[in-house]
């Protein structure tokens, strides 16, 4: 069995565009830049969200898209930010002009989601429990 070394997890995006990808992460949600590794494949802009690691890699050559959507292939298919600001978050992103797949609602007591999409699709999940 694993022994975690932090309460948290990381993740890595292979994407399109990444000034379009930096753009939606840093700027619009607000994941904190920490800086850039090169990898054999490419670029690893790494961005920091509470104690995790949202790793977006800018690849050499771009490889083709998988299916968009939840119930469209199997893997991994959506990340989510458990946030404190779900209301706030979601008037922003409706002014950015973001896409969503699901807008906020409650889906149990306490509990309320809203879902959209980045710039290369991929489903971003913001949950905020009360």
């Amino acid at each position: 069995m694993m022994k975690p070394a932090k309460n948290s997890l990381d993740i890595g995006v292979v994407v399109s565009d990444i000034k379009a990808s930096l753009n939606f992460y840093q700027n619009i949600l607000g994941l904190e830049f920490v800086g850039t590794v090169p990898l054999w494949f490419g670029i690893m802009h790494r961005l920091r969200f509470g104690t995790s690691d949202f790793k977006l890699i800018e690849p050499k050559a771009v490889p083709p898209r998988g299916a968009i959507g939840l119930e469209n292939q199997t893997g991994f298919r959506y990340v989510t930010f458990v946030i404190e600001n779900l209301s706030e978050l979601c008037s922003d992103l409706q002014k950015f002009g973001i896409e969503f797949t699901i807008p906020e609602k409650e889906i149990r007591p306490g509990v309320r989601i809203a879902m959209v999409k980045d710039p290369d699709g991929n489903i971003v999940e913001f949950v905020e429990r009360k």
